[in-house]
């Protein structure tokens, strides 16, 4: 009997030493890949897919599971000089219709600009082609009213060309500065098909600030940003409340957040209404932001969709 509860014992100890290396492993498989798109490395395109690939297969019991009303996984960091936010989703549209939006270089810087203006922030983007590269430029606002340009802050952002293996992509839009003193600014995008009309999709939202930058990031934080959360719950698993992050994090988190729900409006629109295309991606981001109201909502239906047909048509009709 005795040799039997000591076999039971070091069975127990061995299963939970087993889950403990598989966690850690798993763990370090996702940083892994999360790390590479702004970290600036040369991997080889092959590489990288293969390595979103395994991330997929990592987070599929978060994926499966996630309390997002869709299989996503998002995630945040914070240094002393840069903050940022990331998502992991699973599309249900075919690798090529992604590909064919984000992976076309002559029309994707355009396709972003109309993916980006779905953002109640951003009230202005334009496309531009030169001898050095495609540039976006962006004019962003603290608060989500309408604006005049004027009374915006203007973002350059590079487009680097999407990097291209069978059944995947990667591109980055990359600003050197932006409003509030911060700096280099990444919207790093990529995808890999998963088959069966699926895409995995990963999209990086990060800035860096110095000092100054942090002082002004606090006074946002102390007025337009006071008492806004993010999606990152820190409470305890016996809480009775959530405790979701807040600060530099939950900013960040809540417009990765934003961003995805653009790129997943534009993909989701009817193809076979093309004059009623932006007016349903404008729906389509309104009703899948006010599945979070908690984090995302600041205005009612009405007064989204009057405000950013106004500047949809500004920005066709502005240079």
């Amino acid at each position: 009997m005795s040799d039997f509860i000591e076999s039971e014992i070091h069975r127990s100890r061995r299963d939970r030493v087993t889950t403990l290396v598989r966690t850690i492993a798993r763990t370090l498989t996702i940083l892994a890949a999360s790390y590479l798109p702004c970290a600036g490395l040369s991997a080889q395109p092959a590489d990288n897919a293969t390595s979103l690939r395994a991330t997929y297969e990592s987070l599929k019991p978060q994926l499966d599971h996630a309390a997002f009303h869709r299989r996503l996984y998002l995630d945040s960091r914070e240094s002393p000089s840069t903050v940022t936010g990331e998502i992991y989703a699973v599309l249900d549209y075919p690798f090529g219709t992604v590909s064919d939006v984000f992976n076309d270089p002559t029309q994707s810087p355009k396709n972003w600009c109309d993916v980006l203006i779905l953002h109640p922030n951003i009230k202005y983007c334009h496309a531009s082609a030169s001898s050095s590269g495609d540039t976006l430029t962006v004019y962003v606002s603290q608060e989500e009213v309408a604006e005049e340009l004027a009374s915006t802050y203007r973002l350059q952002f590079d487009y680097e060309p999407a990097t291209t293996s069978p059944g995947y992509f990667r591109l980055k839009l990359h600003s050197d500065s932006g409003p509030l003193n911060t700096r280099d600014y990444q919207i790093v995008l990529e995808a890999v098909s998963l088959g069966s009309g699926r895409t995995f999709l990963h999209l990086t939202y990060a800035y860096s600030y110095g000092a100054i930058g942090r002082l002004a990031m606090k006074g946002y934080l102390a007025t337009f940003g006071h008492g806004k959360v993010g999606f990152t719950n820190l409470a305890e698993p016996s809480a009775a409340e959530p405790k979701f992050v807040d600060g530099v994090r939950g900013l960040v988190e809540r417009n990765t957040m934003r961003y995805y729900l653009a790129i997943d409006a534009y993909l989701g629109e009817p193809t076979s209404l093309p004059d009623n295309r932006v007016q349903q991606r404008l729906s389509n981001w309104f009703s899948a932001s006010e599945q979070y109201p908690r984090q995302l909502h600041e205005i009612d239906r009405q007064q989204y969709m009057e405000m950013k047909q106004e500047e949809y048509r500004r920005q066709q009709a502005r240079p």
